[in-house]
């Protein structure tokens, strides 16, 4: 099947009219082709005198090479209700003290001195602008400045639905909403929060409220979301959407790898291997994205390409952090802070010639990718929070589970329901549908579990059932002395750089018996957390991959294939849990296996214990393991 289906089944959901999100607000149905005629006309009225009026662009946002900088963004702030994985380093940062931040009153002082030479544009930016108190008063407050055409806000959606009506009234006029996947379990596996809902409504009310297009910024990384491009893309069909798709760029603490990035020319490959009718539109001379648009369909996509193909020639932007420094480069290590020089007492004109000089060194274009992800750089979250990906749930090979196909790339596609489908298979529960099913209108799917990643290997791969009877290949060579202890005594690690490479597999398990009242809101998906084997699937396959960090004498591996499955056992009210880890290399992975199936066990605990304390984990045992020198090995 296409991925039209998507478009309309999306479509639906948001126009639903009697849905309630999780904020409790109810959802009413939207209009797209009638937008907001008073904040229109007056708008265009406004936009038209601009035009007829305008005055000669500053010397002082104008650099070496003729660049004139029309376009600020503004960080109000540095927080956010969000953890998003590739925004924040895993450590988090360490934010500024508040009275180091821009007041209220700097960040107008400064609007108004860039608006008086020439910047007809503001984006407010985070952070998460929105979470801000005063947000709305000070898009009221830029309202007010004579020669500024664009308010905009780049968000993530959470608080959208409930202020939007009060930012269109203050004067707000553009908005770019970030989404980075349309599945429900993995927005929350990324963002570390839950909130999908509350997006897709704020989603909905901007279209309600006339805004088009809607820009949708999504960062593409590979083994994260890249399979999702023709679903974001199906939802311009029947939406006034621009869905931009963002190459993941590299800051501070997001462990950027070029691996990872998916390029421009790979994703509009991808997309017209299914609509080859894909037409390129003319592109504005500042504008940083190469926009498409499939004949009949409302919206259209964009591509920001800011490491395959940089658009440096004709940047109009600079940014002003949440702490008041000017940066002239979204890439660059070079800041000069404007709020010191306001709180010492600054005039306008020495304010002018600092900006000026600041802008006089922004060099020709940035850095090329790679020595960008050696460059010293703000972590994302302080310099504007939902423009890029983070620590990525780094290449999981977990998050390809979602390919119906097993196939990373291009490929035919399935449609959204297809799509889901294959993350639910093992266990029928007749009882109560997904709660994500319920808000998307499906009937009951079935439970279970697994990771899929071979896309030759068997769906019950890790089912007892299926697997190579547990017995023994022949006795476990053993040896006289423990292997991470040196002649001394004292603990060492093995030296393993003279072991040939070899195809190690190894598979543990793990046993959580929760008791019939937890047991039962897992396995109709009814806990409050959300949902427990999706959550400790996803924390399994993290955890095989950190078992260096975690075991201090295991050697770091290199990890080809990691598979986590759980099983229902509504009998004795259990859950069974069997990882499986595959690599290349000179040492074994069954610390790895054993690591994630432990981990898996303590999340479900986790997701449990507000439930019941009286949950035992237990049967916490390597299965089988091959490859080794020492032979093979089967748990009998």
């Amino acid at each position: 099947m296409a991925a039209r289906p998507m478009s309309r089944m999306l479509g639906r959901v948001l126009r639903s009219t009697t849905r309630s999100c999780s904020s409790g607000a109810p959802v009413t149905q939207p209009r797209p082709g009638e937008p907001s005629q008073p904040a229109t006309e007056e708008l265009s009225r406004r936009r038209q005198f601009l035009k007829e009026h305008k005055a000669p662009f500053s010397d002082f946002l104008t650099d070496n090479f003729g660049r004139q900088h029309s376009y600020l963004r503004i960080s109000l702030t540095e927080k956010c209700n969000l953890r998003c994985q590739y925004c924040m380093p895993e450590e988090g940062v360490l934010l500024t003290p508040k009275g180091d931040l821009l007041t209220t009153e700097e960040i107008l002082t400064l609007a108004r001195l860039f608006v008086k030479e020439g910047v007809d544009k503001i984006r407010l930016t985070g952070g998460e602008p929105l979470i801000r108190p005063d947000v709305v008063d000070i898009v009221a407050q830029l309202h007010q400045l004579e020669g500024l055409q664009t308010i905009g806000v780049t968000t993530n959606g959470i608080n959208l639905a409930r202020l939007l009506p009060q930012l269109q009234k203050a004067g707000l006029t553009a908005i770019n909403i970030s989404l980075d996947t349309l599945v429900p379990a993995k927005f929350e596996f990324i963002v570390r929060r839950k909130g999908f809902h509350k997006v897709m409504e704020g989603i909905h009310k901007a279209i309600e409220l006339g805004y088009s297009p809607v820009k949708v910024n999504c960062v593409v990384m590979r083994g994260l979301n890249e399979d999702e491009l023709l679903d974001f893309v199906a939802l311009t069909e029947g939406l006034p959407l621009d869905v931009r798709f963002i190459e993941y760029m590299p800051f501070d603490g997001n462990r950027w790898n070029f691996k990872k990035m998916v390029s421009y020319k790979e994703m509009l490959n991808t997309v017209r291997q299914r609509w080859p009718e894909l037409e390129k539109l003319p592109e504005e001379k500042s504008s940083t994205a190469k926009a498409f648009k499939i004949p009949g369909f409302q919206g259209q996509v964009s591509f920001i390409t800011s490491m395959s193909e940089h658009f440096c020639g004709t940047c109009n932007r600079l940014r002003i952090t949440a702490d008041g420094n000017l940066k002239v480069c979204l890439f660059g290590n070079s800041e000069v802070s404007l709020r010191d020089h306001l709180r010492a007492g600054a005039s306008e004109e020495e304010l002018l010639r600092i900006i000026r000089a600041a802008v006089g060194r922004k060099k020709r274009q940035h850095a090329g990718m790679f020595n960008i992800s050696q460059m010293k750089n703000r972590p994302m979250i302080l310099i504007e929070l939902p423009v890029l990906l983070q620590d990525s749930p780094p290449a999981i090979p977990s998050i390809s589970s979602w390919d119906p196909l097993h196939v990373q790339g291009l490929r035919h596609r399935l449609s959204f329901c297809s799509h889901i489908v294959t993350l639910w298979q093992g266990i029928w529960v007749p009882q109560t549908p997904l709660l994500g099913w319920q808000w998307l209108g499906f009937g009951t799917p079935r439970r279970h579990c697994s990771s899929h990643l071979d896309p030759d290997a068997n769906r019950e791969c890790l089912n007892p059932v299926s697997q190579t009877p547990a017995t023994p290949s022949g006795p476990l060579p053993t040896s006289g002395q423990l292997t991470h202890v040196d002649k001394e005594g004292q603990a060492a690690m093995v030296d393993v750089g003279k072991k040939p490479d070899t195809e190690r597999v190894a598979v543990a398990s793990a046993v959580v018996f929760l008791g019939p009242v937890a047991f039962k809101l897992v396995q109709e998906n009814q806990l409050k957390k959300g949902n427990a084997l999706v959550v400790a699937q996803l924390a399994g396959i993290q955890a095989a991959k950190l078992t260096s960090q975690l075991i201090p004498l295991c050697h770091h591996v290199a990890l080809s294939h990691i598979q986590v499955h759980l099983q229902l056992d509504s009998t004795h009210h259990t859950v069974t849990i069997q990882a499986s880890c595959q690599a290349r290399g000179p040492t074994g992975v069954e610390m790895e296996a054993l690591t994630s199936a432990a981990v898996a066990a303590l999340t479900l605990y986790d997701m449990c214990k507000a439930v019941s304390r009286d949950i035992v984990l237990g049967e916490i045992k390597l299965i089988s393991k091959t490859g080794g020198q020492r032979g093979d090995f089967h748990r009998s």
